[in-house]
């Protein structure tokens, strides 16, 4: 009987202390499944259309808004009705009280890539609906422009921002000379440092630094604030190569950088080309360092 129970025992500790470490047999209750819950996807931001004139309480609101892609600056196409309607009557609010002025706030994210030729995507934003403004018979005197940081912006599952925009309407000061003063400061400023574009043989692209994407936002805010003001674009050369085939290659890459600015959405009317060839050169063209220095294009103000 002792032999028995001795033979019943060892095999039961068999099992447990062996089979189950050598053959992998795993109690099954002691499994513990682990789910783990997907993140819900944000919401997307969308801001409704709304411009208020905090002086007179005036409102001019719609449910839709201009919207973009992620980093684009061009107003994504159709229009609502509800935003063609209270445009509209913006438009001839704004032209029927000449001291208001709308003003026009482009937002956009660090996450976006700037292309424009402006500072950053919230500028070049707010100019492209400046621009529509414009369009539809505001003058561009009467509308101011800025962009700003907004990392809240939530696009779409298609990458679509509603409305990164911000409005308002303000009046100006009919005895406050100070922003024509800072106009004739401006003006002054970039005739005395105008933009300055140096072009490679084959030159193809153009690609702003920060320092002139700056230029070119002050120079589309002069041209857009003085009558008659218009941005003057000027191709010149090397010597290389006989005089006439350098004037029109001169007047080629003027008519390049004015494409390029048209893109830009600054309007094609206030932009005129010209070429002076190899008759300006501002270095020494008998070394290649002084050749690349005046293959340029220099865009100004009249």
């Amino acid at each position: 009987m002792g032999i028995l129970l001795t033979i019943i025992l060892g095999t039961i500790l068999y099992y447990f202390l062996c089979c189950k470490c050598c053959y992998g047999i795993v109690d099954k209750t002691e499994e513990v499944e682990t789910i783990v819950a997907e993140p819900e996807p944000l919401k997307p931001t969308k801001s409704a259309f709304s411009v208020i004139d905090s002086k007179s309480g005036i409102a001019f609101n719609a449910n839709d808004n201009f919207n973009f892609k992620i980093s684009d600056f061009t107003i994504l196409q159709p229009f609502s009705e509800s935003i063609n309607s209270e445009t509209s009557k913006i438009s001839a609010f704004l032209n029927d009280n000449p001291l208001k002025s709308l003003d026009i706030t482009g937002y956009y994210t660090n996450d976006e890539e700037n292309t424009t030729a402006f500072p950053n995507l919230g500028l070049a934003r707010a100019n492209s609906v400046k621009n529509y403004f414009v369009s539809q018979g505001v003058s561009s005197k009467s509308i101011n422009t800025s962009g700003k940081l907004n990392d809240d912006l939530i696009p779409d599952e298609s990458n679509t921002l509603f409305g990164p925009l911000s409005y308002s309407i303000g009046t100006v000061n009919e005895n406050d000379t100070s922003a024509l003063d800072a106009l004739k400061a401006l003006g002054e400023e970039i005739k005395a440092d105008p933009l300055v574009l140096y072009f490679d043989i084959g030159n193809t692209t153009i690609e702003l630094t920060e320092l002139q994407r700056q230029k070119v936002a002050k120079i589309s805010r002069y041209v857009d604030k003085v009558d008659n003001a218009s941005i003057q674009i000027i191709g010149h050369t090397d010597n290389t190569g006989d005089r006439a085939s350098n004037i029109q290659l001169g007047q080629n890459r003027a008519n390049f950088a004015k494409d390029y600015l048209v893109k830009n959405a600054i309007s094609e009317s206030k932009i005129k080309t010209a070429s002076k060839g190899p008759d300006q050169p501002i270095a020494d063209n008998a070394e290649e360092v002084g050749r690349a220095k005046n293959r340029r294009v220099v865009v100004t103000i009249n």
